[in-house]
């Protein structure tokens, strides 16, 4: 599901030995196929542990904080710390970290990735999600639908042209993964893609959101723009609540940050699919400061984001070394892989089938995660992007350091 048999894998790729990690030349062509420990693994590793679990829909969090609060840090803090859950306020992460933490935070910038229009003569939506290093883009087919919102459409054919505002178009190549019922599809387009999203593109929308949002609400305090115009089909949403006032607050009490990028690509609005290959890249500065808080015992890793972890961890060895890296990523970090690097994770709230899940219960345990999340249901938590988050700290007296797994 994770990519397209045929593509060549890049040619100074590595592999970490569980759950398969691409490190490779940046000149590949397209992401390669997944590997035996990578996406294809996660749709055969069982179900979450909360899949039992049901969000009702007014849970949603259907505007930015700042719209229905005093600003985008006005969101709830749920905290698991071991078993342990307690509520706090965002504005009070502060006071859950301590001198020498590290936030790894993720610098993509979320792109206005849909743009409207037609094959033949069917209305489309079209969601640009991955750019493939030859140019091409991994893009998916939307139905358009009421009040904004789109629905699925199946995908393909090969060779169809999707005619695009200002009289572009794009051919669809070829699909990402098996061709029967395919929903990405590789396709060609004849002129810079960052150049059509920025005249004529808007961000992905989902149905529980009430109405079409900025650009400026899906980005970050955090984003940094690519300089071949990459970024991210959908914001990196951990991070969101952040503030510039925040972040210097942090830092005053001795709290590190560092950056590394990865791009994410279109997830499925109706299936929770394992992520497909994403790039992403560690900076030698980040490698550097990750290995020498750990090595020094003096602070936490924590990721901000699922991003964040995918991105670390890929660049991880197995001997929990994290080395600089680029290229793609297929990693899927689930509770029989575990985690090598990161001691906690600041993340939103998933949905009780998403894949996500299962890196959460690597880092907390299944009971840590299913008692955080009966809490925030039982204390009505917003979810999904616009949403509250959740601070996940590993119980630092029954978690040995370095641990290969925390499945308990």
């Amino acid at each position: 599901m994770a990519g397209d048999s045929a593509a060549p894998e890049p040619s100074t790729s590595a592999r970490a030995e569980a759950g398969t990690a691409v490190v490779g030349d940046s000149a590949a062509p397209q992401p390669p196929a997944p590997g035996p420990g990578g996406a294809a693994s996660a749709a055969t590793a069982g179900p979450t542990a909360l899949e039992a679990l049901r969000v009702p829909e007014d849970l949603s969090a259907r505007v930015p904080a700042e719209q229905r609060g005093a600003g985008r840090d006005d969101v709830r803090l749920l905290v698991s710390r071991g078993r342990a859950v307690s509520h706090r306020a965002f504005r009070e992460l502060p006071g859950e970290l301590r001198a020498g933490d590290v936030l790894v935070v993720n610098t993509s910038i979320t792109l206005p990735a849909a743009v409207n229009g037609r094959v033949g003569g069917e209305r489309v939506v079209v969601h640009f999600s991955t750019r493939g290093a030859d140019g091409r883009w991994a893009v998916e087919l939307r139905a358009p639908g009421g009040a904004g919102v789109t629905g699925p459409r199946p995908g393909g054919p090969a060779g169809a042209s999707v005619r695009l505002p200002g009289g572009r178009a794009l051919v669809l190549e070829e699909p990402l993964g098996p061709a029967s019922g395919a929903r990405l599809w590789w396709a060609r387009v004849p002129e810079p893609v960052p150049e059509l999203l920025r005249r004529y593109g808007r961000p992905i929308r989902y149905g529980y959101t009430d109405r079409d949002q900025p650009l400026s609400a899906y980005r970050t305090v955090f984003a940094v723009p690519s300089s071949d115009g990459s970024g991210s089909a959908e914001m990196p949403s951990a991070a969101r609540p952040f503030t510039v006032a925040l972040v210097a607050e942090l830092v005053r009490r001795g709290v590190l940050f560092a950056p590394l990028s990865l791009h994410t690509g279109v997830a499925s609005a109706e299936a929770h699919e394992p992520p497909y290959p994403e790039r992403f890249a560690v900076p030698a500065a980040t490698a550097w400061l990750v290995n020498a808080v750990r090595a020094a015992g003096s602070g936490r890793v924590i990721a901000v984001g699922t991003t964040a972890v995918r991105a670390l961890e890929s660049a991880a060895g197995a001997d929990g070394v994290v080395r600089p890296a680029e290229g793609w990523t297929d990693l899927v970090v689930t509770p029989q892989r575990g985690v090598r690097v990161v001691d906690g994770l600041l993340t939103g709230l998933h949905e009780p089938q998403a894949s996500h899940l299962l890196m959460l219960e690597a880092v907390a345990g299944r009971e840590a995660l299913r008692r955080g999340y009966e809490a925030a249901l039982q204390e009505r938590y917003l979810w999904h992007e616009f949403g509250d988050v959740h601070l996940i700290l590993t119980d630092e007296e029954h978690n040995a350091p370095n641990c290969f797994s925390n499945e308990r």
